[in-house]
């Protein structure tokens, strides 16, 4: 236990006296924070300012259109009505292809055939990515002919411009669901971002004392299974260090006005709770993410082969990304809780319903279970490759030979 232990305390102080340490402590929650809250404020708070043209036979409707896309909720944007001529279409297709103005599109209506039916729309934009553009355009148009039908249903515009004024739902008994959802995105990718920095961590610590030659040594006096606790506990211990400053932060923050201003003046920014199992899940996803890097950097000769491999940590968390926009919608559906229980997945998409929703407490439980497994049966498969493969030099060894590693005692 006591070579263990000094591995570890090598492997937490030569981590934690770095610069690199202090900076990145600092700097990850700032991005992150940054990039969930700014770009959830951009979303919100910008509006569309492109310069569109909309044609059409019936005046009134294109200047409704028009009204809602330069005074509308989500766009401020400039528009054009030209009337409905062979040559307003030559001259606006002329102005997309060879781009001569700021145009970015124009709406064509072709009035119905028959006297209750919907005009057709037909739209050509200069960008077929820009589809902010055309879902205003849709939005405006969805409008207009709601105010048309209820005119002709006798409604007086006051009446109208009533009913389609925005809905304010008060969230104030369980706190803004914008500062809720952004709290719990912050900690998703929080997440992401410690497993994929401490998990090549391993590795890479791996690579460099194969490289210095520094294993032959140190395994006159102690086993590989002590060297690779140690080194597993070390920069774990690192990883609560940074994630334990970052977590105090956040709590004493959430009792700042600022925080109570996100939040509507009622709940915390991030609650006790969500810190609780934020920790809880980074220690099982280190563990788990970390044996598998264990494995990678003893198979591995310098950081190129690494990053050869590096897809192993990769593909999972990348899967974790691509499903957490299915969770969002619909946090306690059977996709939801079945993904979330695959133990490589449970650290982003379990932590991430928890903080949304409200998980059953059997899920909860079953994903600690499921990842304590896997953790167990991956440590037994690294711990054997690396007990062998720390002292394998000059080629990246086949499948066959690992295989054989396995079987050695």
């Amino acid at each position: 236990m006591r070579n263990i232990w000094l591995i570890a305390k090598r492997e937490y102080l030569e981590r934690i006296r770095t610069k690199a340490f202090i900076i990145m402590t600092v700097l990850i929650p700032v991005l992150m924070g940054g990039l969930v809250f700014g770009g959830g404020y951009l979303a919100f708070s910008t509006r569309s300012t492109s310069h569109v043209a909309v044609v059409a036979a019936d005046a009134a409707f294109a200047d409704g259109v028009k009204r809602e896309l330069e005074d509308g909720k989500g766009a401020h944007m400039r528009v054009d009505t030209p009337p409905p001529t062979p040559q307003t279409e030559a001259a606006l297709n002329a102005a997309l292809r060879d781009n001569e103005n700021d145009l970015v599109g124009y709406l064509w209506v072709t009035p119905p055939a028959a006297a209750e039916a919907r005009p057709v729309f037909r739209y050509k934009p200069r960008s077929a990515g820009d589809i902010a553009t055309e879902q205003n355009l849709k939005d405006a148009i969805k409008v207009v002919l709601t105010r048309e039908r209820l005119t002709r249903q006798g409604m007086s515009l006051a009446e109208i411009d009533a009913l389609l004024l925005p809905v304010d739902v008060d969230t104030s008994a369980t706190g803004s669901s914008k500062t809720a959802f952004g709290a719990a995105y912050l900690l998703f990718f929080l997440m992401y971002m410690v497993i994929m920095l401490y998990g090549m961590n391993t590795a890479r610590s791996i690579i460099e004392e194969k490289t210095s030659r520094v294993f032959e040594v140190m395994l006159s006096t102690i086993t590989p299974d002590q060297m690779l606790a140690g080194k597993l506990f070390g920069v774990g211990a690192v990883g609560l260090t940074q994630i334990g400053i970052w977590m105090t932060a956040a709590g004493l923050l959430s009792y700042t006005p600022f925080a109570a201003a996100l939040g509507g003046g009622v709940h915390l920014l991030i609650t006790p709770v969500q810190i609780f199992f934020f920790v809880a899940y980074f220690i099982f996803a280190f563990l788990l993410y970390s044996s598998i890097a264990v494995a990678l950097g003893a198979m591995t000769n310098s950081e190129q082969e690494l990053q050869q491999l590096n897809m192993f940590l990769v593909m999972p968390l990348a899967f974790c990304v691509v499903m957490i926009f299915s969770i969002i919608n619909a946090p306690d559906s059977t996709l939801a809780k079945v993904v979330s229980l695959i133990p490589f997945c449970s650290p982003l998409l379990m932590n991430f319903r928890i903080s949304l929703g409200h998980p059953q407490p059997w899920e909860i439980v079953t994903s600690f279970v499921l990842m304590s497994l896997s953790i167990v049966a991956i440590l037994y498969v690294a711990s054997r490759i690396y007990r062998v493969g720390i002292l394998m030099y000059g080629k990246k060894p086949s499948v066959g030979e690992m295989l054989r590693w396995l079987r050695y005692s």
